[in-house]
């Protein structure tokens, strides 16, 4: 018999009881609420409301078993229709967290530790798995699976496989060793067997030297000691060379390199790395920004954690250089045609998105397309932190890939520089960090940074565009910057927008800077559109906004002008690392990050391309639907009239996209409004004086402000210093406050400012704010007369003095007295007060 609690009970504790189509299982859906308060429901098990009466529910260990587990047969409930329930929006699966599978963990800690301890006694029982007769001491640690060799057969085993780590037991535990001890020996050639020449015996095979012992007439002469860096650290082998005829001493650098070796060195190699480890650390220097000595660190440690040893980091150095070259003039096709040049920016990668015709446009794009449709959308930007220093040798220096990639050739790119001319010209609009500030010239330094230009779309670095600055972000140089990509891959295209943070006074004169230049060149009837990223513009003059705003730019889209900054984030990583390399080797891994960066750019970019196609549709319905109910309240003949000025401004832009300037009278300031008031009081009865008289009131508020904020900065005690200073101020503020009142008697037509009135707001007898209510209006009146303080009360610091202003009285008092003209001329003074405050955020 079952105990079953009817199903309108329980509804009153979930939301449904149902049974798994897949599985059988018994569940039901519990409200909870997410972190948001989101209503959700979650499964939970629902077995034990169908236990045998007297038994107690047991706590479930799954959320869902199958029923066949629990003895339950759904036969015997014929009443009860488990396919007629009700819809439940779909509920996420529980996921376990980090700490819950610690958790979990925890009780297997110490059988954990048992079976790597286990790992550590003589394996096998101390007998060779191989022969069955001689001692098994060596075991490897990079082979899978528990195993003992004596030496030879351990030699054996890894004929092929030079590059493991081996033990041997010694009594009490194992001990590190090496392949090259136990009597391995790498024969170079031959598919790893031992040079028929170098022995008497035809047949190498048969001759049973294993371990690395030659016949008798073996020539020793061609045996050499070699340190080979790999993945898992550095090793020391016994390298047989090849003595077969034609073979030259001198290329056994080749030897090496067919055997997947780089050496370090052409004559008489000593080192030689792997292609492996070199791949590793050009991966490890992308992606995790590694640089060369952190990367060889690891492989010392790998080597021997406790006494690492034999320093090859010059040599990684060196080679990493040599084997970057390598690899990209493979991958770009220049390998089996080694008579062509790459030519300039031949070793780069471009966007695969960005108009470019003969690579991505079919050949009557011209045709197909609009003018709009196809243009090159660029930004510019600078970035100081991948500043260089100077070389003591630089004539010493060698490039491997100069202009080849994304940085420009070092001898045209000078000679520029040579010729041009530093205009300092004078800026129009705000003074920008960009060309100002950043203008310092480092004595030690000989680059203050680089300036790239990018896609302004997809983000991808223009190749052969990017340089070196000398002192600060100079026109002459972004100016080659810019021609350099304009000119790339872009024939017969008509139009390009730039981006630049200071483009409203870059483009002022670009094309006269231009045509005076030898080195810069434009393509022929280019209309170039200037523009400034959204975030930079705001720093901008408001004459600024609607004549570089790429929200009036046609095709721009949603475009913010600042994707380089993103860019130049995980570029800064390896700024530090460049900094102190030769040019040619700084310049070779700039450009390897900056490929790598358009490469992840291009395998990423179809689902990129996917998801914002997706958000655009979405926006465009949304945009369109709030577009034609704004036009509904409109005024057609104003509707026509603004779309034909905004075609007419979009055709001839300039000073035609004023009719986006916003148009509003500016808000007066502190000073505007007392010199209104003291051409134009409010009231012709109005005394003479009193304006100066408010406008000092309000200079004494903001000078306790003031005075206020210092002291908050100041420790506690304060210094005998800086106690005299505070004495000082003090001083000087208490004049200004009495000065202030014995002038306003003359205003106050005899009322009494001493102790008749407490202002308002006087924070000498403000309540704490536990004990304080509700603030009223701070026009509010106040006919309420206080008692005078107490004189101890009345001793206050002159930070804290209340200053006498008729806004401290009250409005019907003051109309009592007839100074309600007094309160007309400080709401003006504070009003002006306020818009110079709103304009200093």
């Amino acid at each position: 018999m079952f105990q079953i609690t009817p199903l309108s009970m329980q509804r009153r504790k979930s939301k449904v009881l149902g049974k798994s189509s897949s599985r059988g299982s018994l569940y039901t859906f519990q409200p909870t609420k997410t972190r948001r308060g989101k209503l959700t429901y979650k499964e939970v098990d629902a077995r034990h409301l169908y236990q045998p009466s007297g038994s107690q529910p047991s706590t479930p260990r799954t959320p869902r078993t199958t029923a066949s587990s629990q003895n339950l047969n759904f036969s015997d409930f014929p009443n009860s229709d488990w396919n007629d329930v009700e819809d439940v929006p779909p509920t996420r699966r529980f996921t376990k967290s980090q700490s819950d599978f610690i958790r979990e963990w925890l009780p297997w800690r110490t059988e954990y530790l048992n079976v790597i301890l286990e790992g550590e006694q003589l394996a096998k029982g101390g007998i060779c798995e191989q022969c069955c007769q001689a001692e098994g001491s060596i075991r490897c640690m990079s082979c899978t699976g528990v195993h003992a060799w004596c030496g030879p057969c351990a030699v054996k085993a890894h004929r092929n496989l030079p590059f493991h780590k081996v033990q041997r037991w010694n009594g009490t535990h194992y001990q590190a060793t090496s392949l090259m001890d136990l009597g391995f020996l790498w024969h170079v050639g031959h598919g790893g067997g031992p040079c028929p020449q170098a022995q008497e015996n035809p047949n190498p095979e048969e001759s049973g030297y294993v371990s690395g012992e030659g016949p008798p007439n073996y020539r020793r002469s061609s045996r050499s000691q070699m340190t080979i860096v790999h993945t898992e650290g550095i090793f020391t082998h016994e390298v047989s060379w090849c003595s077969c005829p034609g073979s030259d001493p001198i290329d056994l650098h080749l030897s090496l390199l067919r055997e997947r070796l780089f050496p370090a060195s052409i004559s008489k190699p000593k080192t030689a790395f792997t292609f492996e480890v070199l791949n590793h650390f050009l991966i490890d220097a992308l992606e995790c920004k590694t640089s060369a000595m952190s990367f060889y660190q690891k492989l010392k440690r790998f080597t021997n954690n406790a006494f690492p040893d034999r320093d090859r980091y010059r040599e990684l150095m060196r080679v990493s250089q040599l084997w970057r070259d390598l690899k990209h003039r493979k991958w770009f096709g220049f390998g089996h045609d080694t008579e062509l040049d790459p030519g300039e920016g031949g070793l780069a990668l471009f966007c695969p998105a960005c108009p470019q015709p003969g690579i991505n446009l079919p050949p009557d794009w011209k045709a197909r397309y609009d003018s709009n449709t196809v243009t090159r959308q660029y930004v510019i930007d600078g970035n100081f932190t991948a500043q260089h220093m100077k070389m003591n040798k630089p004539e010493m220096d060698v490039s491997l890939s100069d202009g080849k990639g994304y940085m420009v050739s070092e001898i045209p790119y000078q000679s520029h520089l040579q010729q041009s001319v530093d205009n300092k010209e004078r800026s129009t609009c705000s003074n920008h960090r960009a060309i100002n500030a950043a203008n310092i010239n480092k004595s030690n330094l000989r680059s203050t940074g680089i300036g790239a230009t990018a896609c302004a779309r997809h983000g991808c670095f223009v190749p052969h565009s990017v340089v070196d600055f000398q002192k600060g972000e100079r026109y002459m140089n972004t100016d080659y910057s810019i021609c350099n990509a304009l000119s790339y891959h872009s024939e017969n295209i008509t139009t390009a927008l730039v981006i630049y943070d200071v483009g409203c006074q870059w483009s002022v004169n670009f094309r006269s800077r231009v045509k005076s230049s030898s080195s810069l060149f434009l393509p022929s009837g280019l209309e170039i559109i200037p523009a400034v990223g959204k975030f930079h513009l705001a720093a901008h003059k408001l004459s600024c906004f609607p004549r570089y705003s790429l929200n009036f730019v046609k095709g721009a889209g949603h475009l913010d002008g600042e994707i380089l900054e993103t860019l130049w984030a995980p570029f800064n990583k390896i700024s530090p690392t460049a900094r102190s390399m030769t040019q040619a080797h700084r310049q070779e891994v700039y450009d390897d990050h900056m490929r790598d960066s358009n490469w992840k750019k291009l395998v990423g970019i179809v689902p990129s391309l996917l998801k914002k196609y997706k958000t655009s549709n979405k926006c465009l319905e949304d945009m369109n639907q709030a577009y034609e109910q704004l036009n509904a309240v409109l005024d057609p003949n104003k509707v026509a009239r603004w779309e034909l000025d905004a075609v007419k401004a979009e055709a001839d832009r300039g000073e035609a996209l004023d009719i986006y300037l916003l148009r509003g009278d500016k808000a007066p300031t502190f000073h505007e409004a007392q010199l209104k008031l003291g051409k134009n009081p409010v009231s012709s009865s109005a005394n003479l004086g009193s304006v100066a008289w408010l406008a000092e009131g309000i200079s004494i508020e903001d000078s306790q402000d003031q005075l206020r904020y210092e002291l908050r900065q100041l420790p506690s005690p304060m210094s005998a210093r800086q106690e005299v200073k505070t004495s000082e101020k003090r001083q000087r503020l208490s004049s200004r406050i009495e000065k202030f009142h014995s002038t306003g008697q003359a205003f106050l037509k005899g009322l009494e400012i001493d102790g008749a009135f407490i202002p308002q707001d006087d924070p000498a007898f403000c309540v704490q704010e536990d004990q304080e209510k509700e603030d009223g209006e701070f026009w509010e009146d106040d006919d309420t007369v206080l008692e005078a303080p107490d004189e101890e009360v009345q001793e206050l610091a002159s930070e804290l003095m209340s200053i006498w202003m008729p806004s401290s009285i009250g409005a019907a008092k003051l109309m009592e007295i007839g100074l309600h003209d007094l309160l007309k001329e400080e709401m003006e003074l504070r009003i002006g007060q306020a818009n110079d405050c709103l304009d200093q955020l």
